[in-house]
């Protein structure tokens, strides 16, 4: 499995023992040798980003035996392994930590959907705050107005912060200081210096603002699980008396027979057995025209069958089809760690405490260097730490990631975690296998030269059809294919194994065969040999039909250039990206290739390993460089690249493994687009942090020296992270 790239901030998306030893003040876990219990999962609500994940980590850094944590925070679950004795102490550490777990099967971890949010109840509780600012404004300031006001105000605390005060309590218990700490001690404060008006309006401003954040993030994280409802949940099973019965696809076993009705979804993966038709992929490969199949061609689960009906073999069980995977796959890449993340992670772990800080000082300090109330300082104090909570800080991030995630998903490309989304902006160079990558991968015939005269062509061309008839070398089907398969009186007929074939063909006795078969033949003139050596030096494979006096035709096999491969190496030009082909082919083919396609250079006669030193010779020279393959002699190139991207159609599982992006319909242009999705992202993810701390900057200002409000600051602090969200969401167009 390629580990490149991982690193202490929890780049693989699990998280071990070790990863909890990082951790300031906590000790580590121990190891103990009862029966273990991998992968009981649990849905918890609260959490949905790095910070809430720390704190859940925290806490059950305390709780021996507990072997390591899986969090998946776009579904918000976490996947406990420990054995079952320890399950019940995990989550009662997790529940004194503020948090509500509760079980989820395993296998619907990924796609748990989330309970309805209270909205009635926050609704109820901002008109309960209205009301007690209405109050505070209008009625006379009488101890009965002042008393109803009051409890107006508690009761919209009370319905719209019991959550945000038990994980803010909890926190300050273990002397942590994140965003529902700051709120409880703001509000909390605000009320006993007498805003309690304004402390019920923070309250529920801040629930109602923490609902829609978290409704806008879910559509980030939830744009890939769409897919799911693509795929049937029934498939039409062969019985053994011959007829069809439906049945649900998750109880449909491998090696069955399905058959798919013109207009119906694929329900399974599988490969055809009788029909042809033309399916549309674009849910797995995010190709827009449908793609014509016939028996022995693959078609995935989720796709769409458009003409004819079909029976397929199931090579794949439900949860295990390629979409499924893919999803799965996006998933997992949602619980890495970025750069850019990791910084801002960092950051506002010291950011958040040494606001609490500076709002202690500003409470207590200012009343002698200002000469200000000790109401007005501690008011100033609050609204600090109103203004400071680093919620908009903490999402740019994520938001923006997931988001480019899922787009590049529904194109059909695979991308394994944000470190690839985020980097593969940087790319400098490009190192490309040949076959399979920028070619088809399959030889075809692509010249055909009839020599003698005296012989009609036609009849030249069917002897070379039907000797090549009765060879299975991939040469010899080129040129069936090229030519149309035909029929004659075949007599004696002989392999001449390295060389060719022979036969009597209608009583003419003729070879079909390499060069160096007419050479022994002594049939290779001066003009046949120059004819050869133009399609030699093109990198084609020649094949000649020669009667016992003379040549009678040449024809040129070769493995011709992909249609998109030569806009893809526009494209990746025109990006800055130099480009170097990569091949075991000889020299002379990959040269030919090369210039046909626009490669920059070309390197032949390369084992595994000598691709492996070109890729280090590359990434000395050029900077960043990526690899792009799809067979296992590409496997070590790719581990080795900084990113390495896979052609997911035709390529290996071993290809696919070590890759870092798979591409899921082979089609070379998905590289240039994936670089341009990184360059958006990245603009989008300095956008997001520049908005969040330019905010954060300019009412920190106002908070000490202006008149800054508390319902203005969580007005602001709310609305940077919403504006950050929906910056981010702008990627999910990426995908049209």
């Amino acid at each position: 499995m390629n580990t490149k790239h991982v690193d202490s901030a929890g780049a693989t998306g699990s998280h071990t023992d070790k990863d909890h030893c990082c951790e300031a003040g906590a000790p580590p876990m121990q190891v103990q040798t009862t029966q273990v219990v991998t992968g009981a999962a649990f849905r918890i609500d609260a959490m949905d980003c790095a910070a809430e994940e720390s704190e859940i980590r925290r806490a059950l850094a305390q709780v021996i035996g507990v072997r390591g944590l899986s969090f998946q925070l776009g579904a918000r679950t976490l996947t406990i392994d420990a054995p079952e004795a320890v399950i019940p102490q995990a989550l009662t550490a997790i529940r004194r930590a503020g948090f509500d777990p509760q079980p989820v099967a395993a296998q619907n971890a990924a796609s748990a959907a989330p309970p309805a949010a209270g909205l009635w109840r926050l609704v109820i509780a901002l008109a309960l705050a209205i009301a007690a600012e209405l109050l505070d404004f209008l009625a006379p300031q009488t101890v009965v107005f002042q008393g109803i006001g009051m409890a107006l105000a508690v009761a919209a605390i009370a319905l719209a912060g019991v959550s945000t005060y038990k994980k803010g309590l909890a926190a300050l218990r273990h002397r942590r200081f994140n965003i529902n700490a700051l709120m409880a001690v703001a509000v909390t404060g605000a009320f006993l210096i007498g805003q309690w008006p304004e402390a019920a309006m923070v309250m529920a401003l801040y629930a109602i603002a923490e609902l829609i954040e978290g409704r806008a993030l879910d559509r980030a994280r939830n744009a890939i699980k769409s897919l799911l409802d693509l795929t049937p949940e029934t498939a039409e099973v062969r019985q053994d008396d011959g007829g069809w019965h439906e049945v649900p696809a998750t109880e449909v076993v491998l090696e069955t027979i399905v058959r798919v009705k013109p207009g119906a979804r694929v329900p399974l993966d599988g490969v055809i057995t009788a029909g042809n038709t033309a399916i549309n992929q674009a849910p797995v490969t995010g190709e827009s025209i449908p793609v014509d199949k016939a028996p022995g061609d693959r078609v995935f689960a989720g796709t769409i069958n458009d003409t004819g009906l079909i029976e397929m073999r199931v090579t794949a069980a439900a949860d295990n089809t390629t979409l499924a995977r893919i999803i799965e796959a996006v998933e997992k890449a949602q619980g890495t760690r970025a750069p850019t993340q990791q910084f801002v992670d960092r950051f506002a772990a010291i950011y958040t405490p040494a606001i609490f800080v500076l709002a202690v000082a500003v409470a207590v300090l200012t009343p002698w260097l200002m000469d200000w109330t000790w109401s007005h300082s501690v008011y100033k104090a609050l609204v600090l730490l109103v203004i400071a909570c680093p919620c908009a800080l903490v999402i740019a991030t994520p938001v923006t990631l997931v988001s480019g995630l899922a787009a590049a998903a529904r194109r059909g490309i695979l991308i394994k975690g944000g470190i690839y989304l985020e980097g593969a902006y940087r790319l400098k160079a490009i190192a490309l296998d040949k076959t399979g990558t920028i070619t088809e991968g399959k030889p075809k015939l692509v010249v055909t030269e009839t020599l003698d005269k005296d012989v009609p062509e036609e009849t030249v061309l069917r002897w070379a059809a039907v000797l090549a008839g009765q060879s299975d070398h991939p040469v010899s089907r080129a040129i069936v294919q090229g030519l149309a398969e035909s029929k004659g009186d075949v007599q004696d007929f002989r392999a001449l194994p390295g060389r060719g074939v022979s036969a009597s063909v209608d009583g003419h006795s003729l070879v079909l065969g390499n060069h160096r078969l007419i050479e022994e033949r002594n049939q290779c003139g001066p003009d046949i040999e120059m004819r050869l050596a133009v399609h030699e030096a093109e990198g084609r494979s020649v094949t000649l039909l020669a009667s016992d006096s003379q040549v009678l035709a040449i024809f040129a096999v070769a493995d011709t250039i992909k249609e998109s491969s030569r806009e893809a190496l526009t494209q990746l030009h025109a990006l800055g990206v130099s480009s170097v082909m990569l091949t075991g082919d000889n020299t002379a083919t990959a040269l030919s290739i090369a210039r046909q396609a626009g490669i920059d250079d070309a390197r032949g006669d390369l084992l595994p390993e000598a691709k492996l030193a070109a890729i280090e010779e590359m990434q000395n020279r050029y900077g960043l460089t990526a690899m792009t393959g799809d067979g296992i002699n590409d496997s070590p190139a790719l581990a080795r690249s900084d990113i390495g991207f896979a052609m997911g159609g035709a390529g290996t599982d071993t290809a696919m493994e070590a890759a870092d992006v798979v591409v899921m319909n082979d089609d070379l242009r998905r590289i240039p687009e994936t670089i341009r999705l990184s360059r958006r992202t990245r603009r989008i993810l300095l956008q997001n942090i520049v908005l969040a701390l330019g905010v954060k900057v300019i009412f920190l200002v106002l908070a000490i020296f202006g008149n800054a409000t508390m319902w203005m600051a969580i007005f602001a602090d709310m609305g940077a992270s919403l504006l950050v969200i929906f910056n981010g969401l702008r990627l999910l167009r990426a995908s049209k």
